[in-house]
């Protein structure tokens, strides 16, 4: 780059013999004192080693030579001014190049230097050539650093030393000489032309933003150094780091040509800094939707808090994405879990607080609620110490009064809970690395439409997925993997859960999850779970299995279908109503429950795939499909695949309406249920009151509550082998279950028959 080709620029002085009225005996600054018709000066037109020259004799203590004209300093240029010079007589003075460093508007610029390295003159007539380079950046060789203030300068050179000699000068020539400190002369610029310091001190903002508006295009070159920069920066151009950069939190750093981990881990020379710092230009800036990691694996040694990223934004709502990549959690105590006990009372009047919290300032936010009567995966949403107030993400089932409560802060790999709300966020091809020592992604307390797909949640010490609150509102968790830490240990000692969630619409689809204490927990409704396949078996003969899914809401409103349940069973329960009892509303109800994989191996016979299980009285099960699916019993048979766990009530079988179980088929399973159910009976002693057991045949050993029809096989005959034409009657909900029918004739008789016969109304 020549500056004097390219553009026009013109750099070179004008000579001696034009006369010396251009050329200043002070800095050069108009009205400043010139050399022509001065005592000690006079121009030689015809000297032997120069041709015309200047005889300068020192009178001053330093004698100034300044070129009265303005010469330009562009940014990104540097000059360098030439001077040949010799004694010829008198004391033998030293010589340097000087300038005057002119703001735009004239003024003086300080504090940059003002002259050259000085060479001693040390016989007569030898011709001795000095000079300086002149320019903004701070590079190896510029003798003259005048930064970004400077627009133009007086050049010329200095005398100093003894005083009365005489010397002869040739013309002074300024060239542009920026090609020697440009590597790649048409596609890089470098942040230093442009004032950059690099000291981790003085604050390069200004250099940056001056670089990039100055590249069009090219790239920009970040040299060896620590760049501190208060303020954001924004490139608009490539950016190569070699140095790296200092920024405060608050401070944005926008990489929008190469928006990516790789570029900010090169910037900032720290993984963990510059996943953060990347995440917060992801969220300030329009111009990207995703951050690509650039199939890079960081690691990281405590939890990285999300929202303390962004600390201008406490909710965010435009879809953004992260991807492609993986987060490690490296050995350090800050994954270690909180544990604070403290007491407090709830009242199922105020179902979602807890009051009188004692100790409630040293309560996390987020934590795990433990105590009599609290469900599975209730947590600190949030808290009022002032108030001394905790509010629950869920209701407690039975823990009205006051009692110590365990509270555990799990660490997680990536927190989003300091954010308000966060929507549409989604992380694709993301392995989350816990390696036991952490807990993988914890959700904001609010939001919609958060996405997790293609990723791999792998060995959580605690929890993959959590949700403190109803950011899983909508959730979509696609196709991805979730691997136990607890593989090597029995079924009842497992305590990871790969996911929950609190709030409506969640889509669980295609993933794989293995030997978790439960896959996942669902305490919303209107819920799609499909394409699953979970897995939390272990070698023990007769061993425990726990709950694969575990729908925590009675009116789920929710479709499990296509999934493949391996040696664990979907558990349905209202755990988290604070008045378990029902009193009113649907009941268990509006769940389906269609074409599944049911297996499992070396299970006691009590063993069963789908179980309901209320934590209160009276309730009832209200449109429940459950078709299509297959159950198989490895290594051992069951008594039959589904049943209510009675721990804490029995259903209201009395009440159950519009039941649909049908076909499934059943493999080792010994009692094989469906309804309706179709049940012969041969009445070979003539009798007017047939009594018909279903024999545990009906679903959740349910009452004969309906019967649809009842089919003679043949006559029906008296006594005296009369064949006998009446219509019966049926009672139903018989016997001391009221799992039996009696079909009613008006005379004895015997015979077969096929009763259509139902564990529900309609």
């Amino acid at each position: 780059m020549n500056k004097a080709i390219t553009d026009g620029v013109v750099l070179m002085p004008t000579p001696f013999a034009a006369g010396l009225d251009l050329w200043s005996r002070g800095d050069g600054t108009p009205g400043s004192d010139s050399y022509a018709n001065a005592a000690n000066a006079a121009f030689v037109p015809a000297d032997q080693d120069f041709g015309g020259a200047l005889e300068l004799v020192k009178t001053e203590a330093t004698q100034r030579l300044r070129y009265m004209r303005q010469t330009p300093l562009l940014p990104g240029c540097y000059l360098r001014m030439t001077a040949r010079i010799k004694a010829v007589s008198g004391n033998l003075p030293s010589v340097r190049i000087a300038g005057y460093p002119a703001r735009p508007g004239g003024a003086r610029l300080g504090g940059v230097a003002e002259f050259g390295p000085a060479t001693a003159l040390t016989s007569y007539g030898e011709v001795v050539e000095v000079s300086a380079i002149i320019g903004s950046g701070d590079r190896g060789g510029v003798d003259m650093v005048w930064g970004m203030g400077a627009a133009y300068g007086h050049l010329g050179l200095d005398l100093t030393g003894p005083s009365g000699g005489v010397v002869r000068i040739d013309d002074l020539v300024i060239e542009d000489v920026t090609s020697v400190f440009l590597r790649d002369m048409l596609a890089q610029i470098d942040v230093r032309d442009y004032g950059a310091v690099g000291n981790g001190v003085t604050d390069d903002t200004a250099a940056f933003e001056a670089a990039n508006a100055a590249a069009e295009g090219r790239t920009v070159l970040v040299p060896a150094g620590n760049y501190l920069l208060n303020g954001d920066v924004t490139f608009d151009t490539p950016v190569k780091f070699e140095g790296h950069v200092t920024m405060p939190t608050t401070a944005v750093l926008i990489l929008r040509r190469n928006f990516d981990l790789p570029s900010y881990v090169e910037a900032f020379e720290n993984e963990r800094l510059a996943f953060l710092k990347a995440f917060q230009a992801l969220l300030s800036n329009a111009d990207h939707d995703s951050l690509d990691m650039g199939g890079r694996k960081i690691t990281v040694t405590s939890p990285l808090d999300m929202q303390a990223a962004v600390p201008d934004k406490t909710s965010y709502a435009t879809r953004r994405v992260i991807r492609n990549g993986q987060i490690e959690a490296g050995a350090s105590s800050a994954w270690d879990t909180q544990v604070v006990t403290s007491r407090a009372t709830y009242s199922p009047s105020n179902a979602r607080r807890l009051t009188n919290v004692v100790n409630i300032a040293n309560v996390p936010v987020g934590a795990l609620i433990e105590g009599n009567g609290v469900g599975r995966e209730v947590y600190v949403k949030s808290k009022n110490v002032a108030t001394r107030e905790i509010t629950l993400n869920a209701p407690l089932f039975d823990a009205a009064g006051t009692q110590t409560f365990t509270f555990r802060k799990f660490q997680y790999l990536v927190d989003f809970g300091g954010f308000a709300a966060l929507s549409k966020f989604v992380i694709a091809d993301v392995e989350f690395q816990c390696n036991n020592r952490c807990s993988a992604i914890n959700l904001a307390p609010s939001g919609l439409i958060f996405h997790l797909r293609d990723c791999f949640i792998s060995r959580p010490m605690d929890r993959g997925v959590t949700s403190t609150g109803v950011g899983c509102q909508g959730m979509l968790i696609d196709r991805c993997q979730f691997l136990s830490a607890e593989d090597a240990l029995t079924v009842p000692n497992r305590k990871s859960i790969a996911l929950n969630t609190n709030a409506n619409d969640v889509k669980l689809r295609d993933c794989r999850a293995t030997k978790f204490r439960h896959f996942a927990m669902l305490a919303g409704g209107n819920s799609i779970v499909m394409g699953n396949h979970f897995f939390q078996g272990d070698a023990i003969e007769n061993g425990l299995r726990s709950a694969g899914l575990i729908l925590a809401a009675a009116h789920t409103s929710t479709v499990v279908s296509g999934n493949y349940v391996d040696n664990c069973f979907i558990e349905w329960t209202n755990e988290q109503d604070p008045t378990p009892d029902h009193t009113n509303g649907y009941s268990f109800s509006a769940l389906t429950i269609s074409d599944n994989i049911f297996l499992s191996g070396e299970v006691a016979p009590w063993f069963s795939y789908i179980i309901v299980k209320p934590h209160g009285a009276g309730h009832y099960l209200n449109g429940v499909n459950i078709t299509g699916n297959r159950f198989r019993s490895l290594n051992g048979s069951i008594d039959r695949a589904e049943r209510v766990d009675t721990t804490y009530a029995d259903l209201n079988l009395a009440r159950c309406k519009n039941v649909v179980m049908k076909g499934n088929s059943f493999h080792a399973v010994a009692t094989q249920v469906e309804n309706m159910a179709e049940i012969e009976h041969s009445q070979t002693t003539p009798s007017n009151i047939w009594v018909i057991d279903t024999a545990g045949h009906l679903p959740f050993g349910g009452h004969a509550l309906n019967s649809d029809a009842v089919v003679a096989h043949g006559a029906i005959r008296n006594g005296n082998n009369v064949a006998q034409f009446d219509m019966p009657y049926v009672r139903h909900a018989e016997g001391p279950n009221n799992d039996q029918l009696h079909v009613v004739w008006k005379t004895p008789v015997k015979g077969r028959v096929s009763v259509m016969v139902r564990m529900d109304s309609r």
